[in-house]
């Protein structure tokens, strides 16, 4: 199985085929359209996974991010109005910290759990609620622009994917994979040498920081294809169909750094 960008898929097992080889994402095979082989009776355990299940664990896992997201935004506007950013400063440490927490143990212990997936992304729901929330009171209809954006990459990308315009090949895979880890080191840099009061300049809404979400975000977008083609590859392997909570945590993990740079570099826009 080819190496992803995204943590959460690097350790997908792969799975036995005791069924069958599975259909993807866009390589329909025998049997139900779609679906591949035969399935095995509902409600066994072991069954292969099916495209079905990662779309409904994928939509449950943002749909509970979303929620939670508004309910803490509208929460996070009423704490900016009544003039206490101190609330809203903690909520969003708050939330980063234990979404970092859960999504390292899921990553690393390669845990197919609904519960620890919905736990991260009501975590992420509240850290993304806490900030948008104060972005939307600086710059009116800003959140609905980064959803609609990020919306936007997304079905782009899953659209590219399935067309077969871009091949995801091991020598793309090499490229994004590096591209990735050139952007945290430097994530990792402008932090550290900003408790320094050194400034990079790649967060500070000039030129440079426009130009740095660019890059992110079409790394981000080029993740996702990554993404799609591991899903479809764990399901045409045949991986258990509880590892489609494990797919869809990966997708949320892209999916948050995606909002997140649309969100910055709309505010970056917006202060020109």
């Amino acid at each position: 199985m080819r190496t992803s960008s995204n943590p959460a898929f690097r350790n997908l097992p792969r799975g036995a085929t005791a069924y069958g080889p599975y259909a993807g994402f866009n390589q329909p095979q025998g049997g139900v359209p779609g679906y591949g082989a035969p399935q095995a009776p509902a409600g066994a355990g072991d069954r292969p996974m099916t495209v079905d299940d990662v779309v409904m664990k994928t939509g449950a896992s943002l749909g509970v991010t979303l929620l939670v997201g508004v309910i803490t935004a509208i929460w996070a506007r009423s704490q900016v109005l009544a003039g206490s950013t101190g609330a809203i400063t903690g909520a969003m440490i708050a939330g980063m910290l234990v979404g970092l927490v859960l999504a390292l143990i899921i990553s690393f212990k390669q845990m197919a759990s609904g519960p620890m997936t919905l736990a991260y992304s009501a975590a992420e729901g509240v850290f993304l609620g806490a900030i948008t929330g104060v972005f939307e009171m600086l710059y009116p209809g800003i959140a609905l622009q980064a959803v609609l954006g990020t919306a936007a990459v997304f079905v782009t990308m899953l659209v590219v994917y399935k067309t077969g315009a871009v091949k995801v090949t091991p020598k793309l895979t090499k490229w994004i994979i590096g591209a990735l880890g050139g952007v945290l080191v430097l994530m990792l840099a402008n932090l550290v040498l900003g408790l320094f009061g050194v400034n990079m300049g790649l967060r500070d809404g000039g030129a440079l920081a426009i130009i740095f979400s660019l890059v992110c975000i079409g790394i981000a977008a080029f993740s996702f294809l990554l993404d799609f083609d591991m899903a479809d590859r764990a399901i045409r392997e045949g991986v258990p169909a509880k590892f489609a909570w494990y797919v869809a945590f990966g997708l949320m993990v892209t999916l948050v750094w995606l909002y997140l740079e649309i969100l910055r570099l709309l505010s970056y826009l917006q202060n020109d």
